[in-house]
């Protein structure tokens, strides 16, 4: 099988992505990419002269985008009406980081 990225190429990835590996992992990585590639290799044998490229696969799809329009909002009392638990007209929260407690 050709070898299309080496050790040291998943090596580099790994510390790019911030992915701890073994050595063990890393060869493993190393056999499956390069299978991986082999896999697509077919892919290349298509005859594609003359094709030109597309930016999305579904063809012309386009974002259809709406104008904005202002409408009226709620008022702050509504937004809070079913909150579990409120301070000072905010949404108290369990704190996720810290000692704890509500923030």
């Amino acid at each position: 099988m050709t070898q299309y990225v080496n050790e040291q190429d998943v090596r580099a990835i790994a510390e790019y992505t911030r992915i701890g590996l073994t050595d063990e992992e890393v060869a493993q990585m190393t056999i499956d990419l390069n299978s991986i590639i082999e896999g697509l290799k077919p892919i290349t044998e298509y005859d594609l002269e003359g094709v030109e490229p597309t930016f999305h696969p579904i063809g012309s799809l386009s974002n259809v985008m709406r104008d904005d329009v202002v409408t009226e909002g709620f008022t702050q009392e509504v937004a809070l009406e079913n909150a579990p638990h409120k301070q000072d007209g905010c949404f108290l929260i369990p704190s996720i980081l810290g000692e704890g407690g509500d923030r």
